[in-house]
């Protein structure tokens, strides 16, 4: 099943993003890389990309372009979607908790 806005809580996606996200990731303009990289313009960037960020090379040649779609399928299981990827999350299972981070990603790097 694809990336649904029309079920998607954006609030609920800042808390999972708070609670599993935010120790690795920064969201806003020129925020710092940590574990992860910022996700400040996430959307229509390739992965791999983000400057002064030490990537694996298996994210580097992925080479997939981030959107609502991919974003869906990557976070439901980081490591089978780009095998190699140092990301340690295991992913949300859950399509609900996928939809509402989405949507929370989407205005919070915007």
């Amino acid at each position: 099943m694809p990336f649904d806005a029309a079920t998607a809580d954006p609030s609920a996606g800042a808390k999972l993003f708070k609670t599993r996200c935010a120790q690795c990731h920064t969201l806003e303009k020129g925020g710092a890389n940590k574990v992860g990289p910022n996700l400040h313009g996430l959307f229509g960037r390739k992965s791999g990309t983000v400057s002064g960020f030490q990537y694996t090379a298996a994210n580097q040649q992925k080479g997939v372009t981030w959107s609502e779609e991919t974003l869906f399928d990557y976070l439901e299981n980081p490591k089978k979607y780009i095998p190699g990827t140092k990301m340690a999350f295991a992913g949300f299972k859950k399509e609900k908790d996928r939809n509402d981070t989405i949507a929370y990603l989407k205005s919070a790097t915007a």
